[in-house]
């Protein structure tokens, strides 16, 4: 039925779930699991935690610092595929706006389903359906699935 997953990672909890489901998933259909993630600048304080130097309110991060924040947040993923049995997914870090990147990514490597958190780290615009989420429901070319 499935043949190639494409599920969004940004760290958060819910994005975990996505992760996990679509490892599951993967499992069942013999599927390969793609790993999309765009780091933002808003965010990447999520994936860094407390590096000295870093102020929050004060300071937006420099490129490296967001090459090093989705370098740990591709760690943490494959870590999780790993423990739910997928030992080689295929990643994609994209640049841009999350949703759009990543439906650029599934329908360019013919995904035939796109597995979302419903809430991760995005802008408070998407309080109810995080806006990723909406935006990959709203306009994806394949099926959708958004794990709670």
């Amino acid at each position: 039925m499935f043949e190639k997953i494409t599920v969004g990672f940004d760290g958060s909890d819910p994005s975990e779930n996505a992760l996990r489901m679509a490892c599951d998933l993967a499992g069942k259909y013999d599927a390969e699991v793609h790993i999309s993630h765009t780091p933002r600048a808003e965010t990447v304080t999520f994936a860094l935690g407390a590096v000295a130097g870093y102020h929050v309110a004060t300071t937006m991060p420099t490129a490296e610092q967001v090459a090093e924040a989705a370098q740990k947040i591709v760690a943490q993923a494959k870590a999780i595929a790993a423990n739910a049995g997928v030992k080689n997914p295929i990643v994609h870090v994209g640049d841009g706006e999350p949703a759009q990147a990543m439906l650029d990514y599934a329908r360019d490597i013919g995904s035939d389903l796109i597995v979302t958190g419903r809430r991760g780290l995005g802008n408070l615009s998407g309080l109810v359906l995080g806006s990723t989420s909406q935006h990959v429901a709203h306009t994806a070319r394949c099926a959708h699935l958004t794990v709670t």
